[in-house]
């Protein structure tokens, strides 16, 4: 039950903390999530009496708050209707792509966006009810950025941060979206910003600075406070963009730090459970599968490895291509090298993902096609999502690693392989469009809109010298290692209770 005082420590994310499950009875339970996110906050939760305000993944069912495992979890209903509209629609239509410097074109809607902000004031509300005088809410992602400027209308006593976990763009790109200044006003109600990269926590400067015109000081924004008179654009109504731009003006002009209240956004790239995935490594059943899995490729002296959601941000597409003309040029052949791309289901019911599906399987229908041998194929193709335990069963039995994002705000995959590495061998090809390059700097940095380029890395990563790839490898692990989740939550949260 909740407590009647509310709870210490809130995180707000679209999804809750755990996943139902059928037991073998046939009665249904929860488990944990399997995430990143919620292996680094469970610990936390539990220690600081915390709560977990998400969506539980059913449309058009109510449940009533329950614990489970030192968690108190509030689901937050979602009509089928809404999950269109506010997560199909202006989230992941909207937002993503344009998020993703447009590599997709974006739909504007104006329906998805009254969704979008009808459903961002019911997580609010939510959170609310149930975090106590003067605690911390921590609030996630793209899906959510309203909520900050509404929770602190609904609880001004609280402490708040948020954390982007996707890139954020230009400003240039961000004007495209006609609901701008009500998402840069929604997230200005945090008092901490987390971003991935250092440039996403700058362009967000620039965008507040462009669009708002508030004074900003390094990493420190001056977010007026008697505002309310002219501001429109708050997230809980409608905006002219055109209505305050002389007000702005003023505002940067003349900053008055007195009637301000400050909002710092900056840079805390998120991380890895290295600890699990340097366990499972050591496993020797989880070796021995590693050892099953080349065979069962027919044993090529080098196995490339690609792990992706199947989204058009990924650069699945490229690095297929790059491998195609490397086998056409004979710089690679089959059985001497095979392409595993494991690809997991996503957002299936979106029009662009199910197109992306089709090219992706004709692309590796013509691949296999020409290239295959009795004994060997090209590229062995998975569209599943696998247990981690599998997972690094494939770090291990893959020699190269492909990580050719477009955009990415980090890619933990480029570091669960680095992590699950004992031996600090392998090579990782990794695109500089991800938040990790900024860490990884001894990994084979790549453009990945650059296919020779790309090949370029690929024979270099098949071709390196074992003393090379091991110097490479052992630096990439220690930082890896040392900056796991659990330390980026906790200096996200320590500097949120600093400011």
């Amino acid at each position: 039950m909740t407590k009647k005082d509310g709870y210490d420590f809130v995180v707000v994310a679209n999804r809750l903390a755990v996943n139902r499950v059928t037991e073998e009875d046939g009665s249904t339970g929860w488990q944990r999530s399997p995430g990143g996110l919620v292996t680094a906050l469970a610990p936390l939760m539990a220690a600081s009496d915390g709560a977990w305000v998400g969506w539980h993944g059913a449309p058009d069912e109510t449940l009533e708050p329950f614990d489970h495992e030192d968690m108190h979890l509030v689901p937050v209903p979602l009509s089928a209707q809404e999950v269109e509209d506010y997560y199909e629609g202006f989230s992941n239509g909207t937002l993503w792509p344009l998020y993703h410097d447009v590599i997709a074109r974006p739909d504007f809607h104006r329906h998805w966006f009254e969704a979008y902000r009808r459903v961002n004031r019911r997580f609010a509300e939510n959170a609310a009810a149930v975090a106590a005088h003067g605690s911390v809410v921590w609030v996630q992602d793209y899906q959510l950025q309203l909520v900050p400027a509404m929770l602190r209308e609904l609880r001004p006593d609280v402490k708040i941060g948020f954390f982007n976990h996707i890139p954020f763009p230009p400003p240039g790109l961000f004007a495209q979206l006609p609901w701008r200044h009500s998402v840069l006003r929604g997230l200005l109600g945090a008092d901490l910003i987390g971003f991935q990269r250092g440039s996403d926590a700058t362009n967000f400067q620039r965008a507040v600075h462009n669009r708002l015109g508030y004074y900003v000081d390094e990493d420190r924004i001056h977010v007026p406070t008697e505002t309310r008179a002219h501001d429109e654009g708050s997230p809980l109504a409608g905006f002219d963009a055109d209505a305050d731009r002389g007000t702005a003006a003023r505002q940067e002009a003349a900053p008055d730090t007195g009637s301000a209240r400050m909002v710092e956004a900056k840079s805390f790239p998120i991380s890895i459970d290295t600890e699990t995935i340097t366990e499972l490594a050591q496993r020797e059943d989880i070796i021995a599968r590693a050892a099953e899995i080349r065979r069962e490729l027919g044993s090529p002296e080098t196995v490339l490895l690609g792990v992706d959601r199947l989204d058009y941000t990924k650069g699945i597409r490229h690095r297929m291509k790059a491998f195609e003309e490397l086998l056409q040029e004979k710089k690679l052949t089959v059985g001497e090298a095979c392409l595993v791309q494991v690809a997991s289901p996503s957002r299936e019911g979106v029009e662009s993902y199910q197109l992306l599906k089709e090219e992706i399987e004709q692309t590796v229908g013509r691949v296999n096609g020409e290239f295959d041998t009795m004994g060997h194929t090209a590229i062995r193709y998975l569209h599943h999502s696998y247990p981690m335990e599998e997972m690094v069963a494939l770090y291990l039995a893959a020699d190269v690693m492909l990580v050719t994002a477009l955009r990415d705000g980090m890619n933990l995959v480029a570091k669960e392989y680095v992590a699950a590495r004992q031996g600090d061998d392998g090579v990782l090809v990794l695109s500089e469009f991800t938040g990790a390059a900024d860490e990884l700097r001894q990994a084979l940095l790549i453009n990945p809109h650059d296919i020779d380029e790309l090949k370029a890395a690929i024979v270099k990563a098949v071709k390196m010298d074992s003393e090379d790839a091991r110097g490479r490898m052992e630096v990439l692990r220690r930082q890896v290692v040392s900056h796991n989740v659990k330390r980026w939550a906790r200096e996200f949260l320590d500097h949120l209770e600093e400011l």
